[in-house]
């Protein structure tokens, strides 16, 4: 397995689980460049434990219970990948936070607090 080069590694990139289209518009008229938007259904899209380190954070939609499974996602991230990327989850109802919450997901919004957020956890995650 190759490592990735410093270029990669420097990369501002985010995950976005959603099917929604009005999200993914919402967040793509966002992001500015060098910001990437990697909209994916299924984490393992993204490839290896090792290439999801690449991306800055995962927004979660628990909503999309029909696409993926949010417990599964986070289930996965935590405890197979061992990997502690930050995850802000929005929608979903109080049963599914608190179950995330336990899984050890880090943040919850609605849907537009989600979007009025973004802009600082950019900021905040862009080194």
């Amino acid at each position: 397995m190759s490592e990735p080069s410093i270029a990669r590694r420097l990369e501002r990139r985010i995950i976005l689980m959603t099917r929604d289209p009005e999200m993914i518009r919402n967040v793509e008229a966002t992001l500015e460049p060098p910001w990437q938007l990697v909209t994916v259904t299924d984490l393992e899209d993204l490839g290896a434990w090792n290439e999801v380190l690449l991306h800055r954070f995962l927004l979660l939609d628990l909503d999309e219970v029909e696409a993926f499974d949010p417990l599964d996602v986070i289930r996965m991230l935590r405890m197979e990948y061992q990997i502690n990327l930050p995850v802000f989850c929005f929608g979903g109802d109080e049963d599914i936070r608190d179950e995330m919450r336990l899984s050890r997901a880090d943040r919850f919004f609605d849907r537009d607090e989600m979007l009025e957020r973004l802009p600082e956890f950019l900021r905040q995650y862009d080194w």
